[in-house]
């Protein structure tokens, strides 16, 4: 008897160019009504699992055997609401700041995105309001277009989407844009000869922020690479958001515009195989991080990029979250009422395109040790938006969601953790990552061993 394949694992599994015949690796377990939704939630975050643990098999392998991959579904949604789940010494973090949500204008909503200090500054400066109180927010916005204030707050640096119904999203020049493009992107961009990294672990640099991007620098992690993250001291990270993804990791901090910082990025750059950004298309090019450009400088490197709309279209150059990718693609109309918008029930957006661009990673991997090259691959929240609203409707759901078998606890140097364990799961491999994060920025910018 030949399993069953779902539809959405094949295709996005064909997307990646792997190999057909090693779905049938995957087995399925059913946990009842997790992630709840009108639009299939739960099927999206299955199938994005499910592919990023078979292309971690498939790599774990080294061309030899891919084991068994299991994907249940009460581990996958657990991990989808990672940062809903962590506890730090009891306490819960908080995941949006007061001036981060949903507000009426004089024709409709917008949602704004105001957790890191620079963005509540330019929120605030592009509506000329010095009272940062939110009833003085929303005061502001009430006598407002919204399509007004999304162009207001971007032009002064910060983040503001108008809501959209999948109607106006499709007519919108950017979601004509998105819905053109693949689900992700694979290019070989040269003839760099075969290579591996040999018996040391796989090294990657970690140049991401909040959600999506750690999501898959975690999950690389987790598989055993040695993962270094990158920050500019200028930008401190929230230390809940750090909490949640930064297990598996280590932290430096280096300032890319200064010439001593900029040159130990170069050396540590020169012996590593994967380079991940989380930025705005072109907001690293100065540095020399285009893909390009690094493929130039590291031969035979895998270059993983991830923005919120896409390197194309008019809002490529535009900042932007998974809460504000629901607004604007219309997933926020489809899951509201009539009286106020709704959303998805986790950051499904960025924990989904966080493990399809850690699974396009290992396939480029794989890849990378049959036919060489270096490697480009693309991921972007609005184009995962676009996908899941494309997907049927999901099938009654059987079993019993049980999320407290799928978290753990651990003592760290942020205090103790209760977190939500890895989705990711196949016969021979790791069952936890090897250390908790520690303090954000405190280690040296140097590779473990």
């Amino acid at each position: 008897m030949v399993p069953h394949v779902p539809d959405e694992v094949e295709s996005v599994w064909r997307t990646l160019g792997g190999d057909p015949a090693l779905l049938t690796r995957i087995a399925y377990r059913s946990a009842g009504d997790v992630l709840p939704a009108r639009l299939p939630v739960r099927t999206a975050a299955r199938a994005c699992v499910a592919v990023c643990a078979l292309a971690a098999a498939e790599y774990a392998g080294d061309g030899r055997t891919t084991a068994a991959v299991t994907v249940d579904d009460g581990a996958v949604a657990t991990a989808f609401a990672s940062e809903r789940h962590l506890r730090i010494d009891g306490r819960a973090p908080e995941n949006f700041a007061p001036l981060s949500r949903m507000w009426r204008t004089a024709d409709g909503w917008v949602r704004t995105h105001a957790n890191y200090p620079w963005h509540r500054a330019a929120l605030l400066s592009a509506l000329g309001l010095r009272d940062e109180r939110p009833q003085a927010l929303e005061a502001a916005l009430a006598g407002r277009r919204a399509v007004e204030v999304e162009d207001a707050v971007y032009a002064a640096g910060g983040l503001a989407v108008a809501l959209r119904t999948p109607k106006e999203w499709a007519a919108h020049e950017q979601g004509v844009e998105v819905a053109r493009r693949p689900l992700l992107t694979r290019e070989r961009i040269d003839d760099a000869p075969v290579r591996d990294h040999g018996d040391r672990p796989l090294r990657v640099l970690d140049l991401t922020r909040v959600i999506a991007g750690p999501v898959a620098t975690r999950t690389l992690a987790l598989l055993g690479a040695d993962v270094l993250r990158v920050d500019t001291p200028e930008r401190p990270e929230l230390s809940d958001q750090h909490a949640d993804t930064g297990f598996g990791k280590r932290s430096a901090l280096l300032a890319l515009d200064r010439a001593a910082e900029r040159r130990t990025f170069e050396e540590l750059l020169a012996t590593a195989d994967v380079v991940v950004t989380g930025y705005r298309p072109g907001a690293l090019d100065r540095f020399g991080l285009s893909p390009a450009a690094l493929a130039e400088r590291r031969p035979g490197l895998v270059v993983a990029s991830l923005s919120a709309w896409g390197g194309y279209g008019p809002w490529a150059g535009r900042r932007g979250f998974d809460s504000l990718v629901q607004v604007a693609t219309g997933i926020a109309a489809v899951e509201g009422t009539d009286e106020r918008p709704g959303v998805l029930p986790a950051q499904a957006l960025d924990h989904g395109t966080g493990y399809l661009l850690a699974a396009a990673v290992l396939r480029a991997l794989t890849e990378r040790r049959t036919v060489g090259g270096t490697w480009h691959v693309e991921c972007a929240l609005a184009r995962t938006a676009h996908w899941l609203c494309e997907l049927p409707s999901q099938a009654a759901p059987e079993g019993t969601y049980a999320d407290g078998l799928h978290l753990a606890e651990t003592e760290s140097a942020l205090g103790r953790l209760r977190y939500a364990k890895s989705p990711i799961a196949y016969a021979g491999g790791p069952a936890d990552w090897r250390t908790a994060p520690g303090v954000w920025g405190a280690d040296e910018a140097l590779w473990d061993e």
